[in-house]
């Protein structure tokens, strides 16, 4: 039929920004170039792929067809003709994978691209990613860095954890302003709330900055403090020594996938979007 892969590459760009000057910037090409490129494909499938107008972009039937080809094609026709490390994409977590969702997500992820993802434990994924040692890290916090786009999956309420024969343990809740006044435990790198979510009047004077989960649970069994964590924390996280408590009045947490926003590895994208859609279909099931 003649057609050559920047034709399918350009009505894709299209297809997926409903917009030609955002597609072309995308694409590197001018506007006018890019509308030739997605006429002669109309052309050679002899078929109107898409529905123009001055304020948008619809796709047709047979555009939603071929769009939902292509999804599955080009991002594993990428695969096959990159270099080897595109085959593998390192994922980096301080701790606490959520439920079943994201490694279901993940699964999907391979069988369709092709793209093995290699899952890190690290202390400090963050700065694994700075580094270039990751290609997207999962951190239960909100990231606001201007070298990462940051996409939040969910948010969840949080709780305290405290030792198990402390005082704070005889509480069936703490409020989020007298938690403050409690030794925190805390390292904002793997999700154990920091001083800094309090507003400046209320925020807490005795913190003590850890390493990583380990020492954050092993302070807090010794009953030197709690640590505010993600609810989930409190289902997967067992230990003989510690309790979860609830925390009224605390803001939610975040959980959220960081990756850089420039020159990072191809299918990172399409990873993000495997597990927004299996997160999305596990909360609505």
């Amino acid at each position: 039929m003649g057609i050559e892969l920047h034709h399918l590459r350009g009505f894709f760009a299209v297809a997926e920004e409903r917009h030609f000057t955002r597609a072309a910037a995308r694409l590197h090409v001018t506007q006018p170039t890019l509308s030739r490129t997605v006429r002669v494909l109309e052309e050679k499938v002899g078929e109107r792929l898409l529905d123009r107008t001055t304020r948008q972009v619809e796709l047709t039937p047979a555009g939603e067809r071929l769009f939902g080809e292509l999804a599955e094609l080009l991002p594993r026709l990428d695969v096959a003709l990159g270099p080897a490390r595109q085959r593998r994409l390192r994922l980096a977590f301080a701790w606490m994978l959520p439920d079943s969702w994201l490694h279901e997500a993940v699964v999907r992820f391979e069988e369709v691209t092709g793209t093995q993802v290699d899952m890190l434990r690290r202390d400090d994924p963050l700065t694994e990613l700075e580094r270039g040692e990751a290609d997207i890290v999962m951190v239960w916090s909100r990231v606001p860095a201007a070298r990462f786009s940051a996409v939040t999956v969910m948010e969840e309420a949080q709780v305290a954890a405290v030792g198990r024969h402390s005082a704070w343990a005889d509480h069936e809740a703490l409020d989020w302003f007298d938690a403050a006044e409690l030794p925190l435990i805390t390292n904002p790198r793997f999700g154990a709330t920091a001083p800094q979510e309090w507003a400046l009047k209320h925020r807490p004077s005795h913190s003590a900055l850890v390493g990583n989960i380990d020492e954050a649970m092993a302070q807090v069994a010794a009953g030197r403090g709690i640590a505010i964590v993600p609810e989930t924390a409190g289902h997967t996280y067992a230990h003989p020594s510690i309790q979860f408590v609830p925390v009224r009045r605390a803001p939610s947490t975040a959980l959220s996938f960081v990756y850089p926003r420039q020159g990072g590895h191809p299918m990172v994208s399409r990873l993000v979007e495997a597990v927004l859609g299996k997160a999305s279909s596990d909360r609505v099931a």
